[in-house]
């Protein structure tokens, strides 16, 4: 394993993390100085640790596949360890509690341990915010977009870290595509900050919403989450953005470039359409003939809920726990299925669902039609066999992985089956809230040490997609056999 070349890219991460630590600290000093120097501290450390590991001179910068695997897992643990600083040295949260917040931030997950959020400092704040933004798109391909040279190695690296089973260049040099991806990303927050300043919102909490949305996050300034702002303007913007975000990031360049064709024939993009669409509709029915709630109420209400929960935001504008069950399955539901790949969303993945799918399809011909050979196909290119097999060994992995945890769960706090099925979930989908003591209305705070810890490793597991820890565990396992 290439030791070197893993310590540059964990050094380079945390000099990124010390670097976008200064954006929080100019918010705080201008605000008065509360959390200042927490944050000052946390990004000196940063880059005092980070720089001369980054330094290092490497013989050979070719990157293999486990190579990647572990970099990817071993800069998401250092990423979370020292993006809890700011927490602890502000005295916000004890260190379990800041590991926890960290994690669920860089993941994407939101969820959250404190149960109100109005008396932390505004640069805290910022920061806990800013951790949605570099986690959604992955601080690796932020670092492969600074560090050109990896070339093929910086595949196996994209690889590890990018979402889904189908990993794609849109353009011919991977630091391109990184750029690339990039600038959507950064296209797409500044213009939902400028949507959101239009419709009302002040500047600092469009910020927090759009780092948080673009990012399929779900942390905002207020406890209230968007349900703060009684606005349908507001709440639509955001559905629309949280459904952006929810696309394969490749699906929206190919429509900046007029490619409109080969964007629209994309299964994966009509099947979370039309998961949407439905799942809305049902919905809206539900709150209108159970609850007798004005149409377009209810409409908007099952619109952003149902988007919120399916790109894994978690945005909340309504308690979605208080609904008739058959509503709350279809929450249930949403929150496997994730977004697309290469999205910033989490969960299993609409693509993963269509290939399990069709493979199952597969083998139910194959019984009633033994002669018969037929790939499995997605827009109409044949998937390796070797994508498919990996496909059902994620999907074990990840039902496997969710029950045991919902298991210990409720033995190290007594949560009900469906608190400690709602609790598994939301951290291995990176969703952020669940159900009952754990829903939208209410914190994660009260779990034991033991279950935030849990949590914080099915947070980090979901957004790498499980395989880079297993990677990582298997080598150090390996090193220290030989020794």
């Amino acid at each position: 394993m290439n030791y070197r070349i893993i310590g540059k890219m964990v050094g380079t991460v945390l000099c990124i993390e010390g670097l976008c630590m200064l954006f929080p600290l100019a918010i705080a000093v201008a605000d008065g100085g509360d959390g200042a120097r927490a944050l000052l501290l946390s990004a000196l450390i940063c880059v005092l640790v980070g720089y001369p590991i980054s330094r290092v001179q490497q013989k050979n910068s070719r990157i293999h596949s486990r190579d990647g695997f572990c970099a990817a897992a071993l800069c998401w643990i250092v990423l979370s360890l020292f993006g809890a600083m700011p927490y602890v040295l502000s005295g916000t949260a004890s260190f379990t509690d800041a590991l926890f917040e960290t994690a669920s931030g860089f993941t994407t997950t939101g969820a959250t341990i404190f149960s109100q959020v109005e008396p932390i400092p505004r640069g805290i704040l910022m920061w806990r915010a800013l951790t949605h933004w570099m986690g959604g798109m992955g601080v690796l391909v932020l670092a492969l977009a600074l560090l050109p040279r990896l070339g093929e190695g910086g595949f196996n690296l994209m690889c590890a870290e990018s979402t889904g089973p189908i990993k794609t260049k849109i353009k011919p040099r991977l630091s391109d595509t990184a750029k690339t991806m990039y600038a959507i990303y950064v296209a797409l927050t500044a213009l939902e900050v400028l949507c959101l300043c239009i419709a009302g919102m002040p500047l600092y909490d469009s910020v927090a919403a759009a780092f948080a949305t673009i990012s399929t996050g779900g942390f905002f300034v207020h406890t209230a989450s968007i349900a703060y702002y009684d606005s349908l303007v507001i709440h639509w913007i955001i559905i629309i953005f949280m459904f952006l975000s929810g696309i394969n990031f490749s699906l929206i360049f190919l429509v900046l470039c007029r490619r409109f064709r080969e964007a629209v024939r994309n299964e994966e993009l009509w099947f979370y359409t039309g998961v949407t669409v439905t799942a809305t509709t049902l919905i809206t029915l539900t709150l209108v003939a159970a609850r007798g709630m004005p149409f377009f109420r209810a409409l908007t209400n099952a619109a952003f809920q149902v988007v919120s929960i399916i790109t894994t935001t978690g945005f909340i504008t309504a308690d979605y726990d208080l609904w008739p069950n058959f509503a709350r399955m279809l929450i249930l539901f949403l929150m496997f299925f994730g977004g697309c790949a290469g999205s910033t969303a989490g969960g299993i993945k609409h693509i993963r669902v269509l290939i399990l799918f069709k493979g199952f399809r597969r083998t139910l011909r194959g019984i009633l039609h033994p002669r018969e050979v037929k790939p499995v196909c997605i827009d109409g290119e044949r998937v390796e066999e070797e994508t498919v097999t990996t496909v059902f060994s994620f999907f074990f992995c990840y039902i496997a992985i969710f029950l045991v945890s919902a298991v210990l769960f409720s033995l190290f706090d007594g949560l009900s089956i469906a608190e400690a099925l709602g609790t598994a979930l939301t951290a291995i989908s990176n969703v952020g809230p669940a159900f009952g003591a754990v829903g939208p209305t209410y914190s994660f705070g009260f779990l034991s040490g033991g279950s935030k810890l849990l949590m914080t490793l099915l947070m980090l597991m979901g957004r790498l997609e499980i395989m880079p820890f297993f990677v990582l565990a298997a080598s150090f396992r390996a090193r220290r056999r030989v020794r």
